[in-house]
């Protein structure tokens, strides 16, 4: 499914470069938050952001974005070695500590996406109903069916978000952006042949998203509407580089490869946590239509709209708790248990109630579809803080 994205980073391309993040709770269970204070704390906490450290440097250490924009270089040649996650083979997935974010097993070691304190980590069963919910959830449609947008494959392409694993010294290569103002410069560690969203062939006007992760150093990078440059290099519409050993976020009003400022990887559906009984994170979903204005911990909005009726991104959703999941297949029951437990973020303008995923063969197609069954009123939005406009 495309995404819409507007001229929306020139409509928000901002110069500041205050950057931001927030200090969130320091709960060692990774259950649901004592009270709604701890989610509303947000914008008034914001102190780094998220930016590409040195190569050379600990992932701790941070660069100013103006350093980030004129780190380029290409790092030196090394063996490549890459993983799929629709490869196809089996996969354990080791229990969650206690304490820790979900672990993502890879062949190249095991790493935590985003500590346990981490909003797409953390518990919204107990959270009040937000005083917008029904108006928010009307604007969206409240006979508008979930719709699972991963799985196995349609018209010859993956269906969902693939992402792949590379080791630390894979080479990284220099990415020509459209919105440079807002990307982290890089380079990125972009393989040969990468798993695109889409397929290689994908229209070259769809989101064509590259996520790869480099368990090691605990490196996110996400890219929005790659495309070959022609020359053997590649360009994109916009990109983002997480520490995911940290809990900062994008400088305030930019965006990310996600409209909403915010990581993809983490709110994908990926069959091995299915598999193993759990996803012990919020999800990531889409609507057609937003506001001018989002809700921590998205950074940025992807609207002219001024219409408070139109839901904000960040936007946080779950599923209502008198919802019977018993009679979904048991795989989908456990999506369903998550969208309870950890609800979903709003991240992006596309298809309502689009919820998005890792496409794998493992899938069964039929099972996913019964998620269609889930209709906009059977869910609510929830209190996580202020809705910031600019």
């Amino acid at each position: 499914m495309k995404s819409i994205h507007p001229p929306i980073y020139a409509l928000v391309a901002v110069s500041s470069f205050v950057l931001g993040a927030t200090v969130f709770g320091t709960r060692q269970d990774n259950g649901p938050p004592s009270s709604p204070e701890w989610f509303s704390q947000s914008l008034a906490a914001e102190e780094v952001s998220s930016a590409e450290p040195a190569d050379e440097r600990d992932p701790e250490s941070v660069k100013n974005p103006a350093e980030v924009a004129a780190d380029a270089r290409i790092s030196e040649p090394a063996t490549v070695v890459a993983e799929s996650a629709n490869d196809g083979k089996e996969t354990t997935v080791p229990q969650t500590p206690a304490g820790h974010g979900p672990i993502l097993k890879t062949r190249l070691g095991d790493v935590e996406i985003f500590p346990a304190d981490n909003p797409w980590n953390t518990r919204i069963d107990d959270l009040p109903v937000h005083p917008e919910s029904g108006c928010w959830i009307d604007s969206i449609g409240l006979g508008t069916k979930l719709h699972p947008d991963f799985g196995t494959v349609w018209r010859g392409a993956p269906i969902g978000i693939p992402y792949v694993v590379v080791p630390s010294d894979q080479p990284k290569v220099s990415v020509a952006f459209e919105y440079a103002d807002e990307s982290d410069a890089g380079p990125y560690p972009i393989p040969p042949n990468p798993p695109i969203e889409g397929g290689p062939n994908a229209d070259p006007d769809s989101d064509r998203h590259i996520l790869m992760i480099d368990p090691k150093k605990k490196l996110l990078y996400e890219l929005f509407q790659v495309l070959p440059n022609g020359q053997g290099g590649w360009r994109a519409g916009s990109g983002a580089i997480f520490d995911l050993g940290t809990n900062r976020v994008r400088p305030d009003g930019w965006t990310s490869a996600d409209a909403a400022g915010l990581p993809i990887f983490p709110g994908l559906v990926r069959y091995d946590e299915v598999a193993a009984g759990a996803i012990r994170h919020a999800l990531r979903f889409t609507v057609e239509k937003t506001q001018r204005g989002y809700i921590f911990p998205a950074r940025h909005f992807a609207s002219r709209s001024s219409d408070r009726s139109l839901p904000p991104m960040g936007l946080r959703v779950r599923l209502r708790k008198d919802f019977d999941i018993s009679p979904y297949p048991k795989s989908v029951q456990v999506i369903l248990t998550a969208l309870k437990q950890y609800g979903m973020l709003l991240a992006d303008n596309g298809g309502d109630w689009f919820i998005s995923g890792v496409p794998d063969r493992r899938w069964n197609d039929d099972d996913l579809a019964t998620l269609k069954r889930v209709k906009g009123r059977d869910l609510e939005c929830v209190v996580t803080g202020p809705v910031k406009t600019r």
